[in-house]
């Protein structure tokens, strides 16, 4: 594979490259390269989820060494799953399980879990160091990074921990690219800072898309970019905003139905979201829309581009972009609920967690 189309298959529906140019150069010198994504194991993946995990594949595709941090102490940290880190590690198994049946090559990446990385007191060390060349304001205005405003951390000091790990994270494993939603941007410039302040390599930051919680984006004046994205994404600690991957076919209609999904609006419209960065994320992929011939007749699309235009322009009503949209997520989600559900050891762990999560 030549480094054009490396460079395309790795940048590939991204919002933001931190750089490209620098991407390129990394490419062109024949290193093989290091990535990574972490995630805070804390319950059933919603399909906002499937963004970064179609991301993994493409990037594990392009031929770099690709690592997933089960972030276990982070999500203690974040008071997930009420701080039981049983269920936390359990959570990061129904994790590994969903990026199989999705497609992502799980036997080419390498999973660690963050508690092999705190029992190393060099990890400790490179943390400590971090911390002697950033300001306390700098690290509480990055809570962001974890769905944290910077004063619950006048009552929890743990959760000013949090963002040194992820820095921490990206310097122990020696990364050369950094995948996050953009939520996540605040993490990795400060990795990208403090990379160059320890004499370490600075990290590539490759920025996913966030999938809008179905309620929409609601009008959030005075906060920054990455605080609304936090405020407005599809969360599983606000189920009434998520699609989960465990869903059955009958709730998928019945949320993708009541979803917000104002008429010729693209932007902060989750049904559109979910039409671009899900269905249409493969070169290839289609979406049938089945309605009466009065109005307008069947139509099939090639492509988002086509989608977005009709629905622009009003040709698409959103009652039927809804009921399209339920039945082709229905169809993907489909090999990934029976992988879930037909295990028992699964299914006993999946009712654990979500009891945990609606509690």
């Amino acid at each position: 594979m030549d480094v054009d189309t490396r460079l395309e298959l790795i940048t590939r529906n991204t919002i933001e490259v931190v750089t490209r140019e620098e991407l390129r150069e990394k490419l062109e010198s024949g290193e093989r390269l290091k990535g990574y994504i972490g995630y805070e194991p804390s319950g059933i993946v919603h399909v906002g989820w499937l963004v970064w995990m179609y991301k993994v594949r493409d990037l594990v595709e392009a031929g770099v060494d690709f690592t997933v941090l089960e972030a276990t102490w982070h999500a203690f940290i974040n008071d997930k799953l009420g701080g039981d880190m049983r269920l936390i590690k359990g959570a990061a198994r129904l994790v590994r399980k969903v990026m199989e049946a999705v497609g992502v090559p799980v036997e080419r990446v390498r999973f660690v879990d963050a508690e092999d990385l705190a029992g190393d007191r060099e990890y400790w060390g490179m943390l400590v160091r971090a911390s002697k060349k950033v300001t306390l304001a700098r690290v509480k205005r990055a809570l962001t990074i974890m769905g944290r405003r910077a004063e619950e951390a006048e009552t929890d000091f743990s959760k000013l921990i949090y963002p040194l790990m992820q820095v921490t994270d990206i310097f122990y494993l020696d990364l050369d690219i950094a995948l996050g939603g953009m939520d996540q941007r605040k993490a990795h410039m400060l990795a990208r800072d403090l990379a160059e302040k320890t004499g370490r390599k600075k990290p590539i930051a490759l920025h996913t898309p966030i999938i809008t919680g179905l309620q929409g984006a609601s009008r959030m004046e005075g906060l920054e970019v990455d605080e609304a994205l936090a405020e407005a994404k599809m969360s599983k600690s606000k189920p009434e905003t998520a699609i989960f991957v465990t869903d059955s076919e009958d709730n998928i209609r019945f949320k993708i139905r009541k979803a917000y999904c104002p008429a010729r609006q693209v932007e902060g419209n989750p049904v559109m979201e979910i039409a671009r960065y899900i269905i249409f994320y493969e070169p290839g992929s289609r979406l049938h829309v089945d309605r009466p011939s009065k109005y307008g007749g069947p139509v099939t699309y090639e492509s988002y581009e086509e989608l977005e235009r009709d629905y622009v322009e009003g040709r698409l009503h959103p009652l039927d972009l809804k009921n399209a949209v339920a039945e082709e997520l229905i169809r993907i989600l489909k090999p990934v609920r029976e992988v879930l559900l037909r295990d028992s050891e699964f299914l006993k762990l999946l009712s654990e967690v979500e009891a945990r999560v609606t509690r």
